[in-house]
């Protein structure tokens, strides 16, 4: 099993699975600019990594996922904008106008870092605020019975603006806007949550590792153009209209597809070997 060093989160990589754990359990993997710019540098790093087909992310320990702002660091001062994931000199908020708004979420996301290879969450506890950049850009999310989710913003104050925009890619209109204007007098239980079809499975926490592994070997065992080539297509789908993403898909098939991965699957049909689905 190869492992990459960071400090906040850890990157552990076997069997073509990249394990990625948000690693501050002591203030419930909230994320600050040491997490962000490892979160980029991890998420881009993996494009190029042929070892790797898959991500599961989670969080360490059992309480929460991530609870979104480390707000105990004050993101932006002078030392951490030397630490700016890119090089690029970053603050949080905006200036003397608002039209050159920074976004704190902007690194943390595998699809904002341009990762196409799926990447599931294993929610493993409370899930709130800034977490959703990273919750709206997965494939899909199994979540331990434990699991909550919502959105505090607007009871401190704040307009809930890009998180529940990610979510809206997951769940039904009426639910995320539920969950963003009750604030914190109210969570989302893993169980409502697979009922509205933002959780695709929910497991007992004991169990959640297992059912991550299961999902991410099953389909890592696929020729990996093809999984990528699915990915990129069905998330054109989703930000382009239907006319649209059907005339892109000619372009997506030519892309995701090549001799070797139909030889691959071609084999596989004439070896007579049948996969033991199981049913969900």
């Amino acid at each position: 099993m190869a492992s990459r060093d960071y400090e906040t989160i850890t990157c552990t990589v076997s069997d073509y699975v990249a394990w990625v754990t948000l690693n501050r359990p002591d203030v419930h993997n909230a994320f600050n600019v040491a997490m962000q710019k490892e979160l980029r540098d991890c998420w881009r790093s993996l494009r190029f990594d042929d070892d790797v087909r898959v991500a599961v992310l989670t969080g360490a320990g059992e309480k929460a996922f991530c609870t979104g702002i480390d707000r105990a660091e004050t993101l932006g001062s002078a030392e951490q904008i030397a630490k700016a994931p890119d090089g690029e000199t970053k603050t949080v908020g905006s200036g003397s106008t608002p039209f050159h708004f920074d976004d704190v979420g902007d690194y943390i996301g595998p699809k904002a870092n341009d990762l196409w290879k799926p990447v599931i969450a294993a929610v493993n506890g409370m899930a709130c605020g800034g977490a959703f950049y990273m919750l709206g850009e997965v494939e899909f999310i199994i979540a331990a019975d434990h699991a909550t989710f919502f959105d505090p913003h607007v009871t401190y104050g704040m307009t809930a603006a890009f998180e529940p925009i990610h979510m809206l890619q997951k769940m039904p209109f009426h639910e995320i806007m539920r969950v963003s204007l009750l604030g914190n007098h109210e969570r989302l239980t893993a169980q409502r949550a697979h009922e509205i079809g933002l959780v695709s499975q929910v497991v007992p926490l004991a169990e959640l590792h297992d059912a991550a592994a299961w999902c991410a070997e099953a389909i890592a065992s696929a020729p990996p153009l093809a999984i990528e080539g699915t990915v990129r297509a069905i998330w054109t789908a989703l930000e382009h209209s239907r006319s649209q993403a059907l005339g892109m898909g000619w372009a997506l098939v030519g892309l995701g597809t090549n001799d070797e991965s139909l030889r691959q699957g071609q084999e596989f049909f004439a070896s007579g070997k049948r996969i033991e689905w199981r049913p969900r």
